[in-house]
């Protein structure tokens, strides 16, 4: 099918040319951005849900490296930076740039893009994608203070 976090409109194209030449050009577990931005029921949902309400900051789960991703290209919302130190502090988990490869149409991103408030992609646990269930009650010990925090920051 199409990757949800593929999908959504800010630099939509950039994700379709980079996952095209990495040979992502059909429907595929992973990776593969679809026909169009928002093409990906999921992401129609969530990309309406979130017009439809007024968030401060967003928080896009992923399962993947024990990282949190809080930039996207040269914006920089107030406070961003801030409060991804703060998430990283609580969580144990490191603080980066999303890799260029990885930094186009992703909720977070189009988030940023559209509101210039922050936004944060949670790369939780260790290894590779899908997870062992093992890892489940350290995921939730390292994530319940982000949520917590999340709630208190705005």
């Amino acid at each position: 099918g199409i990757d949800p976090n593929l999908s959504y409109p800010a630099l939509w194209e950039q994700a379709r040319e980079i996952k095209f030449a990495e040979g992502f050009t059909t429907p595929a577990p992973r990776d593969y951005v679809g026909p169009a931005s928002l093409a990906a029921p999921e992401s129609r949902a969530l990309y309406d849900f979130t017009l439809a309400h007024d968030f401060a900051l967003i928080l896009a789960y992923h399962t993947q490296g024990e990282v949190i991703y809080w930039k996207f290209q040269d914006y920089l919302p107030p406070r961003s930076l801030e409060i991804a130190l703060l998430f990283g502090q609580v969580s144990g988990y490191a603080v980066e740039e999303t890799p260029y490869a990885s930094g186009f149409a992703g909720y977070k991103d189009w988030f940023i893009q559209n509101y210039n408030r922050p936004g944060y992609t949670i790369e939780a646990g260790l290894g590779e994608s899908p997870l062992p269930l093992s890892q489940f009650d350290q995921i939730y010990a390292d994530n319940l203070p982000i949520l917590s925090l999340g709630l208190q920051v705005v």
